[in-house]
């Protein structure tokens, strides 16, 4: 009998002393999944131990350039076997704010939700400009025999979008960027005179890269926010803003490469980029109807026709021309018109053509 009880204490220890391995081994880090709450696309992810996050150290983005994370969708995330339970979580929304969860047992919950109320706001808003004060700076000719204006924006690192016809002929272009620094272009342009369009290689000028959208398709009454530098010398200097819809889905005569809006646009414009309400390109600025012209063959006065290259277009000739640009879907809230501007601006130049 007491050969059986030292046989059931040696058992029962037995079992007491594997339940602490048997916990270890369930704890064990496995994939888990973060998801997008914040009501926005984001354009960085990061899960670092905790509390690395604590220190501002937040490692590599775990995001593709390309493909922001979009609001609800979900991201798998596989820590490797021996970066434990405790993470710190960081999402970079598309509009520049924050989102964080700091120490999370990625072993007990894993499903992680950055949400809208954890956004904080970004300390400032980055700018487009020059990567370094070692970039040359460029300044205007004012002995340039004639002068032109128009408008780009930031499609990738050095790499500008805008209007064929804005730089046709051009002998010396420089971009004024947001961040009040002029820098020069470098030729040769990539352009497009059938699709009127061009991309500028402008080197050492770096910032945030506006996204083109993805999907869904556009669609007739959306609405549209023109970006850009109308009447340059006659209005004040600094950008501005028209609010509008999309009228029709293709532009003058059918073409199927421009779409017609109602936002107000003026010379000057031209090349600048149309916004949807979540911040997404979905086209370039491209001409107005001349109205005096249209009256004097039809006797008939035509009021606000305004057109755009369709975003799609504008996305493949940057592709063809070797560029990837952002790509986003607009699934989310919509954003103010002052805050669609707001992401605009960090990312549009004022283009000055000399000959």
């Amino acid at each position: 009998m007491a050969d059986m009880r030292a046989f059931m204490a040696t058992l029962l220890l037995g079992a007491t002393l594997a339940l602490p391995s048997l916990a270890q081994n369930a704890a064990q880090p496995q994939e888990f999944r973060v998801v997008n709450r914040s009501g926005v696309p984001a354009t960085a992810l990061h899960a670092v131990r905790s509390p690395r996050g604590g220190a501002g150290d937040w490692g590599p983005n775990l995001l593709r350039p390309d493909r922001p994370l979009p609001d609800g969708g979900g991201f798998r995330v596989t820590p490797s076997g021996d970066a434990g339970c405790r993470f710190d979580l960081r999402l970079v929304a598309q509009d520049g704010r924050e989102a964080v969860l700091r120490d999370q047992d990625i072993c007990v919950n894993r499903n992680l939700d950055l949400q809208r109320l954890a956004v904080v706001a970004a300390p400032a808003p980055r700018m487009a400009g020059p990567a370094s004060p070692q970039v040359p700076r460029a300044e205007p000719n004012r002995r340039a025999q004639r002068v032109s204006t128009g408008s780009g924006f930031l499609i990738a690192e050095g790499r500008v979008m805008t209007n064929q016809h804005v730089i046709d002929g051009c002998n010396r272009i420089i971009l004024n960027t947001p961040s009040g620094h002029w820098l020069a272009a470098a030729p040769p342009a990539r352009a497009d005179a059938a699709l009127d369009l061009a991309i500028l290689n402008v080197p050492g000028l770096v910032g945030p890269a506006l996204p083109f959208r993805e999907a869904p398709a556009l669609r007739r009454g959306e609405g549209v926010v023109a970006y850009g530098f109308p009447l340059a010398g006659l209005l004040s200097s600094e950008p501005k803003l028209t609010r509008g819809e999309v009228n029709g889905l293709r532009g003058l005569r059918d073409n199927p490469n421009q779409f017609q809006i109602s936002a107000e646009v003026q010379p000057g414009n031209s090349g600048g980029p149309l916004l949807d309400m979540q911040g997404h390109v979905v086209g370039v600025i491209v001409s107005k109807l001349n109205a005096q012209r249209l009256a004097q063959s039809t006797g008939d006065i035509a009021q606000n026709i305004n057109f755009a290259v369709q975003g799609r277009t504008a996305l493949e000739f940057a592709r063809r021309a070797g560029i990837t640009p952002l790509l986003a879907e607009s699934r989310g809230r919509d954003l103010s018109t002052a805050d669609v501007g707001d992401v605009a601006h960090r990312s549009t130049l004022f283009i000055r053509c000399e000959r």
